[in-house]
């Protein structure tokens, strides 16, 4: 019998997947296709202090082996979330979930998190830096230390739980991010989110995306987020979530080798509902293909 279990910050998940915020909303849907109870966890949308409708349509384009979203962080605000949305998750989720949460300023980020810290439903709290910060221009936090750093700094001084920095891979090297997170105290990292990317109209001689550029994800970028995951884990000493391109029970494996204690399933939900619940079924014989006894005993194995 092979153990699919991990530890994640204290956090006992029965096997390491976790669908990705963004893709798997508060779980509802996924709930009428498969008993969601199955799953590690789960990261719902990302949440911000106000509510917000998103970027103008459209927002979604096809990439050949992936696809491009601009959706801009469409949520009913963490006030809302925390009043209607993690009771309804209480009746179809009897774990711990992981609350992400979206900024476009450290005060946004300060309010979500202390807001969302007094819920007990909620295991971690992952703090996703790529949002554009309104006072320095629209550059995102995670593209410097100094961001990343200056909000990880504050989420933690409000938080008691697990918090975890969610990183960008548009910076020129995501290992000194990680650092900067790190040092200010964070208790794991999460990573990749989306490469930027963009599709032309060639009919209309434009942008498929009314945001012209939007967030890559899908297999095309799991070799990128595969070697990310491996480097931040050389550098740091605090767990990882690895994301990015995973779609198969094999990918799986290939992250938590590259040094993930825990992956997230994104993009490949939105293709295939069943995504996750397939990965998850089809771990105990990859594994026992691979001679793995336990998960726990190959995280960082490629290293």
């Amino acid at each position: 019998m092979v153990d699919l279990s991990v530890n994640l910050s204290g956090l006992e998940l029965d096997n390491p997947i976790i669908p990705a915020s963004g893709t798997f909303g508060y779980g509802r849907e996924f709930a009428e296709f498969f008993d969601i109870g199955i799953l590690g966890s789960f990261s719902f949308k990302g949440t911000t202090a106000n509510a917000r409708f998103g970027n103008p349509t459209p927002r979604i384009a096809e990439t050949p082996s992936g696809m491009l979203n601009a959706v801009g962080l469409q949520n009913p605000g963490v006030d809302e979330v925390i009043k209607t949305e993690l009771p309804n998750i209480k009746k179809i989720f009897g774990k711990p979930v992981i609350a992400n949460v979206g900024g476009f300023s450290v005060e946004e980020y300060v309010t979500c998190c202390e807001k969302l810290d007094k819920c007990d439903n909620v295991g971690i709290i992952e703090v996703n830096i790529s949002c554009p910060n309104v006072h320095n221009g629209g550059m995102s936090f995670g593209t410097t230390t100094e961001g990343a750093a200056a909000v990880t700094k504050a989420v933690k001084a409000v938080t008691k739980k697990p918090v975890y920095m969610k990183l960008s891979p548009n910076v020129t090297d995501i290992t000194e991010i990680a650092k900067a997170c790190e040092a200010e105290g964070a208790d794991g990292i999460s990573l990749i989110n989306t490469l930027l990317g963009m599709r032309i109209d060639l009919k209309k001689r434009a942008p498929i995306i009314k945001n012209v550029t939007g967030g890559l994800s899908g297999p095309a970028i799991f070799p990128v987020a595969l070697q990310m995951v491996y480097r931040v884990y050389k550098a740091v000493s605090i767990p990882l979530i690895g994301m990015g391109g995973v779609s198969t029970a094999e990918d799986v494996i290939e992250m938590m080798m590259a040094g993930a204690t825990a992956v997230q399933v994104g993009a490949a939900n939105l293709k295939n509902p069943l995504a996750s619940k397939e990965i998850i079924d089809n771990l105990p014989e990859v594994c026992e293909k691979l001679n793995i006894q336990s998960l726990k005993d190959i995280i960082g194995g490629a290293h």
